[in-house]
């Protein structure tokens, strides 16, 4: 193959603020993409490269075949040449489907249904004892290794021990032919049966042969067993007689069943019984979902030293101002009815009569009656047909762990199942390190051994890959919902790793989010197995470690938006890091650097919030003092509980004393110094809006401000338009063609959906009106095409507005256009928009800022702007409360609490807490080792 085709040629590429750039890419190589943010490279990767790769790969298809698939519109460049078929990793949080798990994520789970329904013993899910099925021809052999002359009678179950006459059932034998019946024990002609009493449970049984064992009697005997089995439905009673005259019942079953137990039945194990997907595995009565929705008591009485009159119930409050709580029709009958006094508070009763007004009582008589809170709402919510009283009472629903399964989504016949002396749901709820280990050591004998060798096979590798990048501290049960976009895409990462594809194009999207530095190793290694297969991988990243790691090296910027989009430098990382104007060779040389603040904050665990016995998830009941007043880093290797802990369990609890909210905080005892602050902010990683009319303008409030001013203009004044007239959300003022979207979809079936300009307004969103009122030269439509830089600039002479704008600039998103659209934006970009939210409104101190790892998708650059910010916030009187892997972020904390010492079951203890050159001084610390490098390279205060 020639040199020409070694590379991914790219010539022109304008997608998005690319510069129409000119860029070779060395196929079989570990390619890593880096910049400032919003400087290019997703545009370049994904939105060309990976977009380009897809679409060809579709167009092969038939026409009938592409009306099913998600096609991508062809990527603004001229031409690409020598690009392999390409697959994107990208940083999806986990499926929101309920279902979906870790090992079905990975098909683990497939490969463990095949193994425990070829390999699995079942056992009684009643009393636990082992049961097995036999053959008709086995049950023969069995009945003659009976003494021989031993007398016999086979019987075929009928009914057992079921209430009621049965006369359906015996006029039924009788005309099949049958002349006896056993009766409750009695052998008895099936014509003089006596008439059974109706209101008596009885036990029938056809008695279809009568034999003495002897050797000669096999065929007769394997000709009644069939008969015997056919007619009890799988299951037969051998009543012998001993010659010493001793008598005996023995069941045999050509199914599952257990002696002891005959009235349940296993059929035969086939892989749909261990899935909780499919009716004949999911749990009946959460129907595989491991989790049930009921009313929740605490929700339902938030606040229980209020008294009952002033609304202690939250569902019996009136809703309306003219009434009292005191006056609900069903308190009073409460409080009447057990002599309370409705201003007695919830916390003031006794337990007996907490249980009996949440959930009622048992009635003397009918009078006495009392339904409860809880069965009340139960038939409410079931009978209601108004919409908006059934939002009002799920906000009392919690999900609460399914009482018939416990939370393992398969019905109790399938967890009575084992391999190895573990079922099922005993695998699936360990780590994926642990599940290696025990299948690592799971041995057959055999036939079972060749059975077992390829699915074994299977299951070792994808737990190997999982363990490999990182994830061995998660749960194969762990929902795929509750992973973090960087879970995700490392679980989605080894199943390709063990997919063994070769000549393909990898695209990943900063796979080392969420990786504690102990762990980059293992991804890297992970990442280079792909290429070693002879497979291209490229990745948009800003981890230092996986920068030094790439074979070639692109550097995208200089700046962002608009002043970005062109290529710095392409080689070797060597000489990228040395080319003078790359920002990102500048910080790795230490040319730059983010330096160690000159004095820490003195924090005192005396003025903070302690959280005592947390006990979510993998926490060990632990007490946590999180000072107030300073710069607070959590850390931890991955799975070490900092998510279990801070967004888990500290949110939701503050948020409930603050704000009365209904939400239900982690597992623990109690939150003391939650009233040292006034209030609770978390920034997280979520989009800003669902809908693309959301953008930075109208999340942080600008618009609102700019279209006021609109509002004053004269033109505006004397056309009578108001403020609303120039909304693009409602009619009026927006374009109606368009909805105010700017843009339509136009559906193509087995071709892409085709975005076009509305023919209107010329995608402006507004109706020609609107767009004739002009503020400073510019129309409504303009002033959201602005990036922020340029907006500060426009609006400076207008403190509200400049505050939000200069807050948006200050987190690095000056080459944000106001009006773009909110699906567009990264989650690391939807995060700053939010703390820029917060930023431009005014605080009084007393504030606690939460943020889950907000450098996601930074350039160190921007990590230094971030650091500025969050920093300036603290010196207001509140405080910074940070989930945090980055060094960088974590030297300038004044106070640092390190949880672990590993992952999953390994974790959930407090390794350390102090400032950053205590944790570094602490041996057990993961954190801290790798903390000591950062410390050193300047003068530690």
């Amino acid at each position: 193959m020639g040199a020409e085709h070694k590379a991914i040629r790219i010539r022109g590429a304008r997608q998005h603020n690319l510069k129409s750039i000119d860029v070779d890419i060395p196929r079989d190589q570990l390619v890593v993409i880096t910049g400032l943010s919003g400087s290019g490279k997703s545009s370049l990767a994904f939105d060309t490269i990976y977009a380009e790769g897809q679409r060809k790969f579709v167009e092969s298809l038939s026409a009938y075949a592409r009306q099913f698939l998600e096609q991508l519109s062809k990527p603004d460049v001229d031409h690409i040449e020598g690009l392999p078929p390409t697959i994107a990793i990208d940083q999806r949080s986990g499926a929101s489907n309920p279902r979906s798990t870790v090992a079905t994520t990975t098909e683990v789970h497939d490969y463990l249904r095949l193994l425990y329904a070829r390999l699995g013993t079942p056992h009684c899910w009643h009393c636990g004892r082992p049961i097995t099925r036999r053959e008709p021809s086995q049950i023969v052999d069995a009945i003659l290794d009976l003494p021989e002359t031993s007398r016999l009678l086979l019987l075929a179950p009928l009914v057992r021990n079921e209430v009621g006459a049965h006369a359906d059932v015996i006029e039924r034998i009788q005309r099949e032919g049958f002349i006896r019946l056993r009766v409750d024990g009695q052998v008895a002609d099936i014509k003089h049966v006596p008439e059974l009493a109706p209101r008596k449970p009885h036990t029938l049984e056809a008695v279809v042969d009568r034999l003495i064992v002897k050797p000669d009697i096999r065929t007769r005997l394997a000709d009644s067993v069939e008969v015997a089995l056919g007619l009890g439905e799988g299951q037969l009673i051998a009543a012998h007689t001993d010659p010493d005259g001793t008598e005996h019942d023995t069941l045999y079953s050509d199914r599952f069943v257990c002696p002891h137990h005959p009235g349940d039945s296993l059929a035969e194990l086939s892989p749909r019984l261990f899935s909780f997907n499919s009716p004949y595995g999911a749990c009946p009565d959460c129907g595989g979902l491991g989790t049930v929705r009921e009313f929740d008591p605490d929700l339902i009485v938030p606040d229980r030293g209020c008294a009952l009159a002033d609304g202690a119930i939250a569902p019996w409050r009136p809703e309306g101002k003219q009434t009292r709580a005191a006056d609900n029709k069903s308190l009073r009958a409460f409080c009447a009815r057990f002599g309370v006094s409705p201003d007695s508070s919830f916390s003031k009763l006794s337990p007996k009569r907490q249980h009996q007004l949440l959930y009622g009582s048992e009635p003397t008589s009918e009078a006495d009656a009392f339904l409860g809170v809880i069965p009340a709402l139960q038939r409410s919510l079931a009978t209601t047909d108004s919409d908006r009283v059934r939002r009002r009472l799920t906000a009392y629903l919690t999900e609460t762990t399914c009482n018939t399964c416990n939370g393992d989504r398969l019905r109790p016949e399938a967890l009575a199942v084992t391999i190895g002396g573990k079922s099922l749901r005993d695998v699936a709820s360990l780590t994926i390190t642990q599940a290696r280990r025990f299948f690592d050591d799971l041995n057959f004998d055999g036939e079972r051994d060749i059975i077992a060798q390829p699915i074994l096979r299977e299951i070792r590798h994808r737990l190997a890959f999982m363990n490999s990048v990182g994830v061995g501290y998660l749960t194969l049960s762990r929902a795929s919902m509750t992973l973090s976009g960087g879970e995700a895409q490392r679980i989605r990462l080894a199943t390709q790793v063990g997919s063994g594809l070769v000549g393909v194009c990898y695209v990943l999207d900063e796979p080392t989010i969420g990786l504690h530095a102990r762990d980059t190793d293992k991804l890297i290694a992970s990442v280079r197995r792909l290429v070693d297969l002879g497979n291209t991988v490229i990745v948009v990243e800003h981890d230092e470690d996986t920068i030094r790691a790439a074979d070639h090296l692109i550097d995208i910027g200089p700046g962002a938006g608009d002043q970005g989009g062109t290529v710095i430098a392409a080689g070797s990382v060597a000489d990228v890091l040395a080319h003078p104007d790359s920002i990102t060779g500048a910080y790795m040389t230490g040319k730059r650097e983010i330096p160690l603040p000159a004095q820490r904050r003195p924090v005192s665990e005396r003025k903070a919030i302690r959280i005592l016995g947390a006990a979510e998830n993998n926490l060990k009941s632990i007490d946590v003092t999180l000072p107030l007043g300073g710069f607070v880093c959590i850390t931890g290797v991955s799975g070490s509980g900092k998510s279990s802990l801070i967004t888990q369990t500290l949110l939701p609890a503050l948020r409930r004393h603050l704000s009365a909210a209904r939400e239900r905080p982690g597992r623990h005892e109690r939150i003391v110094g939650a009233d040292r602050v006034d209030k609770v902010i978390e920034i997280d990683q979520a989009p800003i809006g669902r809908s693309p009319r959301s953008n930075p303008a109208t999340y942080t409030g600008i618009f609102d401000q700019v279209r006021q001013l609109y509002a004053k203009t004269r033109e505006a004044k004397i056309r009578g338009y108001g403020a609303s007239r120039f909304s693009f959300n409602v009619k009026g003022g927006r374009c109606e063609a368009c909805q105010g979207q700017g843009t339509k979809r136009i559906e193509m079936h087995f071709l892409p959906d085709v975005f076009v300009e509305c023919d209107a307004c010329k995608g402006t969103r507004y109706n020609r009106e609107t767009l004739e009122i002009r503020f400073r030269g510019r129309t409504i439509a303009q002033v959201l095409d602005l990036p922020v830089t340029q907006a500060l600039k426009e609006f400076e002479n207008f403190a509200r507005i400049k505050q939000c704008l200069g807050a948006l600039h200050d987190v690095g998103l000056g080459y944000v256009a106001l009006g773009q659209s909110a699906t567009t934006l990264s989650g690391g970009e939807a995060q700053r928009v939010k703390l820029a939210a917060e930023l431009g409104k005014p605080t009084a101190g007393h504030t606690l800022y939460i943020l889950d790892e907000p450098t996601t998708g930074l350039h160190v650059a921007d990590i230094h702007k971030l650091l500025t910010i969050l920093n300036r916030i603290v010196d207001h009187g509140n405080t910074v409360l940070v989930i945090e892997h980055h060094l960088d972020v974590i030297k300038q904390a004044d106070w640092i609490i390190d949880l672990g010492p590993e992952g999953g079951e390994a974790g959930g203890e407090i390794v350390a807490a102090g400032t950053p050159e205590q944790i570094a001084d602490v041996p057990e610390s993961h954190t801290g080792r790798y903390l000591r490098s950062r410390l050193g390279r300047t003068a530690c205060p």
